[in-house]
């Protein structure tokens, strides 16, 4: 399995235990798709999902751990069968600097691989929160990613996308599964309702940031670090946030481009992401991610005081506190 646990110290045995209870989950009969699952574990996750989880965990006296790993598990069992499902549809051929199982495999081994991590994910939740209100949250919350799908796909070649259209679509996509994170982090490790609550909140805004600062990478990084073709979104007509800004100050520039919606050619695509710079979209944009990390950094210092606090706001800084 990945050693991005080593990135966590305060929790580096919790973690491998999260990864070796994934291993041992994702064994099953069909050697292509375990084989499949196994080198999706190991192709280099940060397993963010799982640490903030058991992180906030931290923060209760209720510390019972085999259930805490059921759940962290949980997390990165949905969070990889929504990338799965993310690269077929957006047909991705690279996804972390890898080979996508799509393109790898085909769409079929694909489709039945996202599919048994669903599966999974639901067998996860029966065992360790059968009976709890948190089994409802899990369902709801693969409801808004789905939701947050379909309006992405929905607004596709958009010429008049809103800038909350685009937040209303990141909220579901990436910001509700890091919400999740936090607040059954929070629950099942016994904190009080007051800290439950702002750990879901805080979840929220650093999956927000998150995906804005993943979204200027797009405009500010070559492939090799962005670990997947620069620019993917915008020829498929994923509009992203630096894009609407730009598009807001100066649309005669831009809708000229736009306009031919997936016949724009690899040349012009280039030529949008130097208007796009060049009218500040980037610049404005790393301003509301900023914004985000802001509020959850306030919401951070009214955690109760413990060692757990103090790496949560670190790693929060640290993972959107980027530069470019």
């Amino acid at each position: 399995m990945t050693t991005y646990w080593n990135n966590y110290p305060t929790i580096q045995n919790k973690l491998q235990a999260v990864c070796s209870f994934l291993e041992a989950e994702l064994r099953l009969n069909n050697p292509t798709i375990q084989n499949t699952l196994i080198e999706l574990a190991q192709s280099g996750g940060k397993l963010l999902r799982p640490a903030f989880c058991l992180l906030f965990a931290e923060l209760g006296s209720n510390q019972k751990q085999s259930d805490l790993i059921k759940v962290a598990a949980s997390l990165e069992m949905l969070h990889m069968a929504t990338l799965i499902h993310d690269d077929i549809i957006d047909d991705s051929p690279l996804r972390r600097g890898n080979i996508t199982i799509q393109s790898k495999y085909g769409k079929d081994v694909a489709v039945y691989t996202g599919d048994v991590l669903f599966t999974k994910f639901f067998e996860v939740l029966i065992s360790v929160m059968n009976g709890s209100e948190y089994l409802a949250y899990n369902a709801q919350t693969m409801k808004r990613i789905l939701l947050g799908e379909l309006n992405q796909m929905t607004i596709r070649f958009k010429l008049d996308e809103t800038i909350d259209d685009y937040l209303r679509s990141i909220k579901g996509k990436t910001a509700e599964l890091f919400w999740l994170a936090c607040k059954e982090g929070a629950y099942f490790g016994g904190c009080d309702t007051k800290t439950v609550r702002l750990a879901g909140r805080i979840g929220r805004n650093i999956g927000l940031a998150f995906q804005i600062y993943d979204d200027i990478l797009d405009y500010t990084a070559d492939s090799s670090e962005l670990k997947k073709p620069v620019l993917e979104d915008l020829g498929q007509g994923i509009y992203t946030l630096p894009l609407l800004l730009a598009k807001q100050k100066a649309p005669e520039k831009l809708l000229p481009y736009l306009n031919k919606k997936a016949a724009i050619t690899p040349e012009e695509i280039a030529e949008v992401a130097k208007l796009v710079v060049q009218l500040g979209g980037v610049t404005q944009a790393k301003q509301m991610a900023q914004a985000f990390t802001q509020k959850a950094l306030k919401d951070i210092e009214a955690l109760p005081a413990s060692p757990a606090k103090e790496i949560i706001q670190t790693l929060t800084l640290q993972l959107l506190q980027r530069h470019y």
